[in-house]
């Protein structure tokens, strides 16, 4: 039995758009000789469509794409996903089998998302249906768990639609479920992901088949938009992608940062370069995804910034081939201070005036912005977020999060990956010790634990959610376990006002972990 596999990218809540792509998609010679082509879950509308779901006119624009997919599909099979008012029942996250010119099925997902609950009803989950003397086990990658439950009859193969948001352990979750469930049934798989982003959320794509002695028979690549046909009787398995997780990291934050921008119909970025690694590599990652000549770096430089910080900055610059603007931020700051004064009279400076250069340093990316039509990149990692430390409308601002995801640890390591082939981003960069340089000799240890503790102890917490007292018994020291978990919880209403982040993370700030701010 041939299947035609299409990974693509959905656009959110443009069905109209969608139908384009999904009928090239069916008339293509490879679909048209396949006796079945599956497509991502959601295909039609996107995912996730949050309020979008409950408005009748976005639920009939997608019965109306689909009622054209139906009309034109001849003899042709085929299974398509859209947002489905089914009777009985209320609104559905829907799977539709159509053959011959008629639906002949409909699947609806049981095991809701926190953000589908909010639109959805609870579905039925997996259905076996027949097609050509064979029966199809159809349904969506959370529903999967009926299969290895014993909860759906013998199955000859299983057919799974996806629309997985992607985080950097889900592609080895997802093959270890597949093996699973090949195991279990004792059946051939396909398993088909969409592509692209929507605003924060990526997905991945590498959609798979396997057969039923569990032998990968193709496996489609991460973060690309690609079609195979595949002969799920085939015995001899094909070449098995395995990327390394810090690749997968990489192309996922640059296809974030593409997708942003492209859908929201911009193209220019700015960001400002301090000569420090975040920086550094939000600019490499930015010029990948979007190419040198639509980014543009400010550097401002204070009193208390060193000499090698411009001259890493400027370095990064001419790795990179973008553009830059030096603006000395000390004038700026002495006229800050020279109005404030009659207010702070006879108190001593402290990190008021700290956070004074940050908002200049906003000010002036923001205001660049602006006048040329860019949007802001925020250059804010996962540990200083975790630990609030960083300015409110300074270096917090931004359009876009594109590494706030990533624990320092993890900046170090994907941007000496970015650099195996050559030096990109400046050595020195990667090798000086972190600073704000807010205040003279200034260094993040002043106020930070050692990044290799913290970031232990903030996934110790955070992704594993263990408490103090557990990860004190894992060997760290309990009052700086305690104080760093005080931290976290005690600034979670700064984050709340953080750009959208990239999530490349098994439990992101805002989008996984919500917590009460007070």
């Amino acid at each position: 039995m041939n299947i035609h596999i299409v990974q693509h990218d959905i656009l959110t809540a443009q069905p109209e758009e969608n139908l384009k792509w999904i009928q090239a998609a069916l008339d293509a010679p490879a679909s048209r000789e396949a006796l079945l082509t599956v497509f991502p879950a959601c295909t039609l509308c996107g995912y996730p469509l949050y309020a979008q779901a409950g408005y009748t006119d976005m639920q009939k624009r997608a019965q109306a794409a689909l009622q054209q997919l139906v009309d034109a599909s001849e003899h042709r099979a085929f299974l398509v996903g859209l947002p489905l008012p089914v009777q009985d029942r209320g609104l559905c996250n829907a799977i539709v089998f159509v053959h011959n010119g008629a639906i002949r099925g409909i699947v609806t997902k049981k095991y809701l998302s926190t953000d589908e609950q909010q639109c959805f009803v609870r579905g039925e989950g997996v259905q076996v249906l027949d097609f050509h003397g064979l029966r199809l086990a159809i349904g969506f990658y959370e529903d999967l768990k009926e299969l290895t439950k014993g909860h759906i009859g013998d199955a000859d193969m299983v057919i799974c639609c996806g629309c997985n948001v992607f985080d950097y352990n889900k592609p080895f979750r997802i093959r270890y479920r597949m093996n699973k469930t090949v195991e279990r049934l004792n059946a051939g798989m396909v398993f088909v992901n969409r592509t692209g982003s929507e605003g924060s959320l990526l997905f991945a794509g590498g959609s798979l088949a396997m057969n039923a002695a569990g032998s990968v028979l193709c496996q489609m690549p991460y973060f690309e938009s690609d079609s195979r046909t595949i002969d799920m009787q085939l015995l001899q398995e094909a070449d098995d992608e395995k990327p390394e997780v810090v690749e997968l990291v990489y192309k996922a934050l640059t296809t974030g940062l593409r997708d942003y921008f492209k859908k929201n119909g911009m193209q220019r970025a700015v960001l400002g370069l301090s000569g420090g690694i975040d920086s550094a590599l939000v600019c490499a990652l930015a010029v990948d995804a979007l190419g040198a000549e639509n980014v543009h770096g400010l550097l401002m430089p204070s009193q208390y910034s060193t000499d090698h910080s411009v001259a890493d900055a400027l370095a990064l610059a001419k790795n990179l081939g973008i553009s830059t603007h030096t603006i000395a931020i000390e004038p700026l700051f002495n006229q800050f201070r020279q109005a404030l004064q009659p207010v702070f009279a006879g108190m001593a400076e402290d990190v008021t005036e700290e956070n004074m250069q940050a908002r200049i340093r906003g000010t002036l990316v923001m205001s660049y912005a602006n006048k040329f039509g860019a949007l802001a990149l925020n250059t804010t990692n996962r540990s200083e977020a975790a630990m609030g430390y960083g300015t409110l409308y300074g270096d917090s601002c931004g359009s876009i999060s594109v590494i706030g995801d990533l624990y320092k640890t993890e900046v170090y390591e994907l941007s000496r990956w970015i650099n195996r082939n050559g030096e990109r981003i400046p050595q020195n960069s990667i090798d000086k010790a972190p600073s704000a340089e807010l205040r003279p000799g200034q260094k993040d240890s002043d106020s930070l634990p050692d990044y290799d503790t913290l970031d232990e102890i903030l996934g110790l917490y955070l992704d594993e959610s263990m408490s103090a007292e557990e990860i004190a018994d894992e060997g760290y020291d309990r009052l700086l376990v305690e104080n760093i978990i005080a931290k976290v919880n005690r600034n979670e209403w700064k984050r709340l006002q953080f750009a959208p982040q990239l999530k490349v993370s098994p439990v992101s700030f805002g989008i996984d972990r919500r917590w009460p701010i007070s």
